[in-house]
């Protein structure tokens, strides 16, 4: 499969900039796979306007793949046969993104699989791949790009990623099959290195940026790059976000990415009120992924937003060790009567027997 090979409408979707929520996985009471659930979120996020969604990812959690519970295959299937299954009736497309990761063999074992599946692109986690040169990590990838579109992937080290230089990211934009790279090193001056290495390889009309920066998703949205380079200045944007945190309140994050682009469109002034959102919106992230524990609760926090809404069942994670830290329940409340204006619980509501029916 090639970069071609994606839809046309679908490669535009993600080059002008989308949400692109990643899904949590949806288990029953026994920790076992609860598909109606997990076709309620797909119907969710479809509905709320996001243009794409992200599967067997972080947020998925990475024990779907542990052979003990098997599950890595039949999530994905799932999910992508619920995409198409949704977006059928309502006459619309999503980009399906799936996670890539692990050693070389592994990494083209699932992107072909997901090529099978139906899934458009691979977001590719270098997680695991610590010791590796930047020649190995780049032939790494070019063995990937080979079997399924990549969207390259910068994982901060706190959560198990690694300080990759300019140099890595300058040598990624040669790969031609990379369509887009997902920033989330949670620093400015990483971030910068990736903007710097797509403006200078002259594919910023090809790779899209997209933010994973839990920290600073709104100023993200809002930032002009002004990268000055050996014949001109390029100016580039980052064009949506794939997150775990728009997997909660996504009709909010729809709006939000539209308001950042219509103000980009009109060359408008930043408004001081998007400023103030920008804080609000990292300090709600902040209760729902556990910041303050290393985030160590990050997947329980998301599930007890949806659990809230009645999306999800319950909280459970494949882990039995794995739920919310202390305190963290209480600051999900604290932020949620904070910030209503953050949530789209109405939204949920109204259409959540719709979502649940088989």
């Amino acid at each position: 499969m090639k970069r071609s090979d994606i839809p046309t409408g679908l490669l535009e979707t993600l080059r002008r900039g989308t949400v692109i929520p990643a899904i949590p996985l949806a288990l029953d009471a026994d920790r076992r796979f609860d598909p109606r659930r997990q076709k309620a979120l797909v119907r969710y996020y479809i509905d709320a306007g996001a243009g794409g969604i992200a599967a067997g990812v972080h947020t998925t959690q990475f024990e779907i793949r542990d052979p003990r519970h098997g599950l890595f295959r039949p999530v994905l299937s799932a999910v992508s046969a619920a995409i198409d299954e949704w977006c059928g009736r309502r006459g619309t497309r999503v980009l399906k993104v799936g996670g890539v990761c692990g050693p070389t063999h592994q990494a083209c074992q699932e992107a072909d699989f997901l090529v099978s599946a139906g899934y458009h692109a691979g977001l590719l986690s270098l997680a695991g791949h610590g010791e590796d040169s930047i020649e190995d990590l780049l032939a790494h990838v070019r063995k990937v790009a080979g079997r399924i579109p990549v969207i390259g992937f910068y994982l901060q080290p706190a959560v198990g990623g690694r300080v990759l230089p300019y140099e890595f990211w300058r040598g990624l934009c040669e790969i031609e099959n990379v369509i887009a790279i997902k920033m989330a090193p949670f620093n400015r001056y990483r971030t910068f290195d990736v903007v710097r290495a797509v403006a200078e390889s002259g594919r910023a009309g090809e790779i899209a940026l997209y933010t994973g920066n839990d920290d600073n998703i709104v100023v993200d949205l809002l930032t002009e790059y002004a990268v000055r380079t050996a014949g001109e200045t390029r100016r580039l944007r980052i064009a949506g976000g794939l997150l775990g945190h728009w997997s909660v309140w996504t009709r909010r994050a729809v709006e939000l990415l539209r308001s950042a682009r219509d103000l980009s469109d009109a060359g408008a002034p930043i408004p001081q009120s998007l400023l103030t959102l920008a804080q609000e919106v990292t300090d709600a992230n902040a209760a729902v992924f556990d910041a303050a524990n290393g985030f160590a609760g990050c997947i329980p926090g998301i599930h007890e937003v949806l659990r809230r809404q009645g999306l999800l069942s319950g909280t459970w994670c494949l882990n039995p060790q794995e739920g919310l830290s202390p305190g963290q329940a209480e600051e999900i409340d604290r932020v949620c009567r904070s910030y209503p204006h953050l949530t789209d619980d109405e939204f949920v509501t109204a259409h959540l027997p719709e979502w649940l029916a088989d």
